[in-house]
Parts: structure tokens; sequence; C-alpha cells
């Protein structure tokens, strides 16, 4: 017998879902539809774009439930196609712009010559109380490599290696893209 570390709340709906039944994909979707939006949010900062993404992220999940094995929570199994599908589109919107992916501000490179190097000055950050809500609001007005490394580490729980892969960039550079992040998002809440 197996044993898991984990209790999933909705294996019955998840199962009911898997024999065709609208009602239980109803059920799913009113209890996770609103944390993944904020997913998408987090990642696309665009309202219509993450409801579009959101969607389609539910439609994916749907139509590929028999795909499900129960080794994690259905609802990380939704957050990894909700994060995928959100960085997908960042990136087809990256490329339809014809920007790079990692936003660099040339006045807070922190090197001159502009090495991927992170910085080396620690940052004071024990006397600032932050509200979350806050924080969410202000970091909107990041850049948005900074905007989704942060989002992806802060509230994703990725590490900088699962971030490299998923965006295609170093742990380096996405730990860099963080430092500075972390560093600009104080700089804005003060």
């Amino acid at each position: 017998m197996e044993t898991k570390l984990y209790i999933d709340r909705h294996v019955e709906l998840v199962e009911r879902c898997k024999q065709g039944e609208r009602r239980a994909q109803y059920e799913l979707y009113k209890h996770y539809s609103k944390a993944m939006f904020n997913v998408c949010m987090r990642i696309l900062n665009h309202v219509a774009e993450a409801e579009d993404v959101l969607q389609e992220a539910f439609l994916d999940a749907f139509n590929n439930l028999h795909s499900f094995r129960n080794q994690s929570t259905f609802g990380a199994w939704l957050k990894q196609i909700v994060v995928n599908r959100a960085i997908n589109h960042l990136r087809s919107r990256k490329s339809r712009s014809g920007l790079q992916w990692v936003d660099f501000d040339s006045q807070h490179l922190g090197e001159e010559d502009g090495l991927d190097v992170a910085d080396t000055e620690p940052y004071d950050e024990e006397g600032i109380q932050l509200e979350v809500d806050r924080v969410r609001q202000t970091m909107q007005g990041l850049p948005e490599g900074y905007r989704v490394v942060l989002s992806l580490y802060l509230f994703e729980g990725y590490d900088h290696e699962e971030i490299g892969a998923v965006l295609g960039i170093s742990e380096t550079t996405s730990r860099t893209q963080y430092m500075r992040a972390k560093k600009r998002l104080l700089e804005m809440l003060k």
C-alpha cells in the first residue's frame, strides 16, 4: 500500500470529472478559479490576458484529466498547467512585440559593463512592514522580467533552477533578476 504525504480533498470531484460530469467540473472551477486567476495576473499583469489564459488552462486540465495520476494534489497539477500556459502566453506576447525576455534597466544594472552578476551589497529589509496587497499592487509596476521571476519565486514556490528551466534563462540570471527585483520593489515601497 502506497503512503501519500498529502490529502487531496477533491479526489471525488476529480473522479466525477473523469466520468464527464459537467457539474463536478464546475465545482472544481469554482474552487480553483480565483487562486489560479491570481497566478495568471502575477505573471501576465493584464486582466483580459489572465482571464483568457485561465480559461485555456482549465480547458487543458479537463481535456487531459486522464493524465492526472494522483501523484500530487489536483490543485498542484492545475497550478503547473496554469503557470505553463501563462509563461507560454508571455513568450508569445514577447515574440509578437520583438522584445527580449529579460528586461534590464540600465540605471539598475549595478555593473557598468552590464555583466550578469548578482548585487553583493546587502539590502536592509527588517525595518519595512509590508502588507501583501500593497506588495502585489506595487509589483505590477516592475519591469516584466523582474515581476515574473519574483512572482514565480515568492508566490509560486519555484526555486531558481526551476525558474531558469521554465523561462529558458540560466539559474544565475534568475537569481540576479530576483535580487534586483526585490531591491527595486523595496525602493518602490518606501
